[in-house]
């Protein structure tokens, strides 16, 4: 009789509803390698996935059949070259605005506030994407337009995250947000969040603006896990003290 696990593995706590169960856990054996790896043991393997060595094994014959993984002379194994293949392809699909649009529209839809994101640009910030709150009480910045690269919750996360010291942009690396009032005009509130790709690089900042008098306390929370989604949607890593905060909120 089959041996049965004595509590679920991370592989199959993430296992897609109504999905293949081996290649859900196939997939999750290649999530469990993290920047910097250059090649895992199987007790290694078999720790991060929660997976029988049993079963990983037989996993990662059909990955190494796939090109998926390579077994080294050492008997570890390191991610294989069609993962290369298939970030190339990724690569030249690939559309900013296409990822990008849908998270800003989800943002506007849920806080009724506008929403945009911020690239660097020179000495200035870029909003590079924008939604506009359906209120008609709004700022007007319009995509394309350029702002202060020194004041502003989305100028501020782009400079916190670029290294800039400071009690300020300490606070809100270790926040992984930033929410103020009056920054860039009196009369405006902004809550920003960082948002990385992959090799977790810095791509822009997922910005909440809105009219001081009608800022919350919780669009925190909702930038933080909106940032988050988007990040993952790029194929980047929130930093484990970000996504600590975004978790507690």
């Amino acid at each position: 009789m089959p041996r049965k696990a004595a509590q679920v593995s991370e592989a199959d706590k993430h296992a897609a509803a109504g999905g293949a169960i081996a290649v859900d856990r196939a997939l999750f054996v290649l999530s469990v390698f993290r920047l910097g790896d250059t090649a895992l043991g199987l007790a290694e393997l078999a720790q991060r996935s929660g997976l029988y060595k049993s079963t990983l094994l037989r996993l990662l014959a059909s990955l190494e059949h796939a090109g998926l993984v390579r077994r080294q002379s050492d008997g570890r194994y390191g991610l294989g070259p069609e993962v290369a293949r298939l970030n190339a392809v990724y690569a030249a699909s690939f559309s900013l605005e296409a990822v990008v649009m849908p998270a800003l529209r989800e943002l506007v839809r849920i806080t009724r506030e506008s929403a945009a994101f911020h690239v660097e640009q020179g000495e200035h910030r870029l909003c590079l994407y924008r939604v506009d709150s359906p209120q008609p009480v709004r700022d007007h910045v319009r995509a394309g337009e350029l702002l202060p690269r020194d004041r502003g919750a989305g100028a501020r996360v782009l400079r916190a995250f670029a290294g800039e010291s400071g009690t300020l942009y300490e606070r809100i690396r270790h926040e992984g947000v930033a929410a103020l009032v009056g920054d860039r005009s009196p009369d405006l509130a902004g809550v920003s969040a960082p948002v990385f790709g992959p090799g977790d690089v810095l791509c822009g900042a997922l910005t909440l603006t809105c009219p001081a008098s009608r800022y919350r306390e919780d669009f925190r929370v909702d930038v933080l896990h909106a940032a988050r989604a988007l990040t993952q949607a790029l194929g980047g890593t929130f930093p484990d003290s970000i996504a600590d905060n975004a978790s507690a909120g």
